[in-house]
Parts: structure tokens; C-alpha cells; sequence
């Protein structure tokens, strides 16, 4: 067998001198950034008053709390939290429901293939940036200013949230669609609403139909969330419960919760395989 040539090492060094010879600079930064990072993170500790002893203590006290959980019991109030879990997913549904419906057209002005003009778009999209900068718990505590206690606040909080939310995401659906059918379509004398229905919904559609679901599931965990501040629903009863301390009614609480999310997974998940199978078939 013959033998491989040994490499020119002076040869290769000279030619790739960038990588053989790099500044003290350049050999310096990772490092330092490490330390950095690592000053950072230290000082953030010591600045937030992190203590050991205190997280000790803590999980001592977690631990009583976990055992006083147990076994889970409604009492006499499994009636009321039926309908307070019920309250809390219909305002994930019509929450994401109604801010689907609303970001859908808003999207398609935010889309570069549908506006190439920035004069239009621009606007649009810092529009939803806005919005979206703002946490869902803060618009339920504003919502609830403007319309008092109770789910209607908690499903115009979601609503708002998320317009901003799938105005991005379905922009960028919309962005990324095959441009193959909308020249076609073009070609064959079709209007600009034409290429919008025919050519670019059908493609972004299942993509837009995943997202919804998935923000369905999200949303149930969102709206106990804003339910402790007072919008109605599950959340608002977890609150109460651990005002009073009645951690078994607490731990079946959060038990129907996990029940819920668990259960619209598994639907939602069947939904997004049948949407995508149907469309593998066409």
C-alpha cells in the first residue's frame, strides 16, 4: 500500500494564516465573555438576595405543604369547579377563536408577498409588536378596568394577546409559501384576491390551523393564570383556595387543570395529524 504524502505543514500554516496565527484579541474574547457571563450571573444572585439557606427552609416547607395536599379533595364544591374549569376553557376557545379571525386579514397586509410596500407594512408589523410586547396578564388587569371581573375580560385579554401573536406568525406562513401556484394562477388571469384564495390560503391553512391548536392548549394554562387576578374561570378558585389554605382542595384543583391540558393535547394532536394526513392526500 502506498503511503499517504505527510502534509506540507509550513505550507498549509502559510496559506491558512488567519486560522494558524490569530490575534491575542480574537483568542481572548470567548474566554472573556465567559467571565463575564459568569460576573454577571454571580452578581445577580448576590444583588436578588439568593440564599441557600432560605431555599432549604423553603423546600422544608414545600415538603409540608406537598404532604397537606394529599389526598386531593373537592369537598362539597366539585360542582362549582366543573363549571369554573368549564368557564376557563371556553375562554381559551373564544379568546384564541376570535384572535385568529382578526389577525387572519391583518397578516396578509403584514406579508412581504402581499405588500411589498414597506409604507403599509411597516406600520402593520410595528403595530404587532406593540401589542404582542405586552404580557397577557397585563391586558386581563386592564380589560378588567374597562369591563369589570369575570371571563368576558379574561377572553378579550387572550384575544388581544394573541392577535399580535398570530399576526406574526401567520405573516410568516404566508411569507413562506410556494409562489409556484400564485404565478399560475396569475398566469392563467386570476385577480389578486384570486391568488390570495386559491393560491397562498390553501398552502398556509393547515400551517394556521396547527398554530390555533397549539395556542388552544396554551391558552387553558394562560387563562388560570388570569383567572387569579379576577377574570373568571379556575384560576380565580386556586387563588381563593390558597388564600384560605385549603391545600387539598388546592391539589385537586391543579389536578383538573393538568387533566384539562392533557386532554386537549391529545385532542389537538389527533387534529393536527388528520389535518396534515388530509393533506398529504390531496
Amino acid at each position: 500500500m502506498s503511503q499517504s504524502p505527510v502534509p506540507d505543514r509550513e505550507r498549509i500554516r502559510a496559506q491558512y494564516r488567519d486560522a494558524f496565527d490569530r490575534p491575542a484579541s480574537a483568542r481572548l474574547a470567548t474566554p472573556a465573555m465567559m467571565l463575564l457571563a459568569g460576573g454577571v450571573f454571580v452578581f445577580g444572585l448576590a444583588d436578588l438576595g439568593f440564599s441557600p439557606a432560605r431555599l432549604l427552609s423553603g423546600l422544608h416547607q414545600l415538603g409540608w405543604i406537598t404532604l397537606m395536599m394529599l389526598p386531593p379533595d373537592p369537598g362539597s364544591s366539585l360542582p362549582l369547579y366543573l363549571k369554573a374549569l368549564g368557564e376557563t376553557l371556553s375562554i381559551a376557545l373564544l379568546g384564541t377563536t376570535l384572535a385568529a379571525a382578526f389577525a387572519l386579514p391583518v397578516s396578509l397586509l403584514a406579508a412581504r408577498n402581499i405588500v411589498p410596500s414597506g409604507i403599509v407594512r411597516f406600520p402593520v408589523r410595528r403595530f404587532l409588536d406593540s401589542i404582542r410586547g405586552v404580557d397577557t396578564l397585563i391586558w386581563a388587569l386592564v380589560w378588567i378596568n374597562v369591563v369589570g371581573l369575570g371571563p368576558f375580560a379574561g377572553v378579550l385579554a387572550i384575544a388581544v394577546s394573541d392577535f399580535a401573536a398570530f399576526g406574526k406568525l401567520f405573516s410568516e406562513a404566508i411569507e413562506g409559501a410556494d409562489q409556484k401556484q400564485v404565478e399560475g394562477i396569475r398566469a392563467s388571469g386570476g385577480t389578486a384576491l384570486h391568488e390570495i384564495r386559491f393560491g397562498l390560503i390553501p398552502q398556509v391553512l393547515p400551517v394556521i390551523a396547527g398554530q390555533v391548536l397549539y395556542f388552544i392548549e396554551s391558552n387553558t394554562r394562560s387563562a388560570t393564570i388570569i383567572g387569579i387576578v379576577g377574570a373568571g374561570g379556575i384560576g380565580l378558585q386556586l387563588a381563593e383556595q390558597i388564600r384560605v389554605l385549603e391545600w387539598q382542595k388546592v391539589s385537586f384543583l391543579i389536578l383538573m387543570i393538568l387533566i384539562a391540558v392533557a386532554a386537549i393535547d391529545w385532542i389537538s394532536s389527533r387534529l393536527r395529524f388528520a389535518i396534515i394526513g388530509r393533506r398529504a392526500v390531496a
